[in-house]
């Protein structure tokens, strides 16, 4: 459920119409709901119920907009972060730096001591080389560090092969089948409390099984190292929950998620961190954009919008598919495809797609936009960056401004040499 919907004909953002937006802020601008994000953000937690001892920690790279991340802050999330940005982010945000966890295969030396310094709760180690790196700027900095090992369990998430990654011949983790010697190897580094163990298989997932196959896997290691001596007392779940991206589409629930969870680890007796990013973002937010023409095409018309690419990646990078709507629906239906204005034939959303009928400067809206939308903006083509904007009831306000393309400009210099 989102708070996206029509109100006497007009799309609205909870109490806001969208083009009370567009107005005001232009387009195309991502447009959250408070009311959306705080719904998911509890429905994930009390999903969770049937675990004692647990954290919940978004992952920042899903949304990292620091109005979004105070909502979560707000809600008693923690952050799962990948780089030093990400950290900083969360923590600007107010999140406690005991309830960050720094995940991510290329951790660079100064980012590893940058958390130290920061105190963040837990570094996912990737790698025996991260590891053995880690402890030795832990022991020079005179601290010690709280880790745990990322596993690969060689799981097939069933999902697209550039968001899987716990496949054997993914980039993440140490092999399942070494992770009893890289463990006790990286255990007996005097600065690293390597406390646990961690999983994380892949994105949108939209089967249950392969993330039971993970955590069956995970909790028979969590056995063999404690018959090996060590003490577990963390494990990371990871993230990976789907979310509908099309009407109709029916994926398991946080409750299905939280219940086969509960079951798995019953006997595990750790701690349990959770790493949920789309599936709290994904359907809280939409890419309002403005039609700039229709042109009429060999078999459908083409429906130009000012949205691009650069705006929203996904379609372009994974063939993903978000939901078209006009803002202000007539109830005619036309089939068209949907297209931006970048100088490449990959900035397409859709093709021979059935959607409501526009006209040149209707509005309209990409769906489930939440997640993954702003955060991999770029400025290809020399376009700026999009704004974004959160909702609360019946008040608005912009939580990134729109950076143009003069501003980015203003950030490059030609050498003296080539004057």
């Amino acid at each position: 459920m989102d708070h996206f919907a029509l109100q006497s004909g007009v799309m609205h953002a909870e109490d806001v119409a969208l083009p009370r937006i567009a107005e005001d802020v232009g387009t195309p601008v991502y447009v959250y709901s408070r009311a959306t994000l705080e719904r998911h953000a509890r429905v994930f937690r009390e999903a969770l119920d049937g675990v004692p001892n647990k954290l919940i920690a978004f992952a920042v790279k899903a949304n990292p907009n620091l109005a979004v991340l105070k909502v979560l802050q707000r809600q008693g999330y923690g952050a799962d972060v990948v780089s030093v940005g990400e950290m900083r982010r969360a923590l600007a945000a107010g999140i406690e730096p005991a309830k960050i966890v720094f995940s991510g295969v290329g951790k660079t030396a100064a980012e590893l001591e940058a958390a130290l310094k920061a105190g963040i709760g837990q570094f996912n180690i990737e790698s025996e080389e991260e590891g053995i790196e880690l402890a030795e700027i832990a022991a020079r900095m005179g601290c010690l560090a709280q880790c745990a090992l990322r596993i690969n369990p060689d799981v097939d998430a069933g999902t697209h092969d550039k968001i899987s990654t716990g496949k054997a011949d993914n980039k993440f983790g140490v092999p399942i089948d070494e992770a009893g010697q890289i463990f006790g190897k990286l255990a007996g580094q005097p600065s690293v409390n390597l406390r646990g163990v961690a999983v994380h298989i892949g994105s949108q997932l939209g089967d249950l099984a392969p993330l039971e196959r993970a955590f069956e896997k995970l909790g028979n290691l969590v056995t063999a190292l404690r018959g090996a001596g060590h003490t577990i007392t963390h494990v990371d779940l990871g993230g990976g929950l789907g979310v509908p991206y099309k009407q109709g589409e029916t994926l398991p629930s946080p409750a299905e998620y939280g219940a086969m969870v509960a079951r798995v680890t019953k006997d595990w007796d750790v701690s349990l961190i959770f790493e949920p990013g789309r599936v709290i973002a994904g359907n809280a937010g939409v890419l309002l954009t403005r039609v700039v023409r229709v042109k009429r095409g060999i078999n459908d018309p083409f429906v130009i919008v000012d949205a691009a690419m650069n705006d929203l990646a996904r379609p372009a990078l994974y063939g993903a598919y978000h939901d078209f709507a006009a803002v202000e629906p007539g109830g005619d239906r036309m089939t068209a495809n949907i297209v931006g204005p970048i100088c490449e034939t990959g900035d397409t959303f859709a093709m021979g797609r059935d959607c409501d009928r526009l006209v040149t400067g209707d509005l309209a809206v990409f769906r489930t936009a939440g997640a993954y939308g702003a955060t991999m903006a770029s400025s290809y083509n020399s376009r700026g960056f999009v704004a974004e904007v959160l909702v609360d009831g019946d008040k608005f306000a912009v939580v990134a401004d729109r950076i143009d393309a003069g501003e980015i400009m203003d950030a490059e210099r030609v050498p003296d040499w080539l004057e």
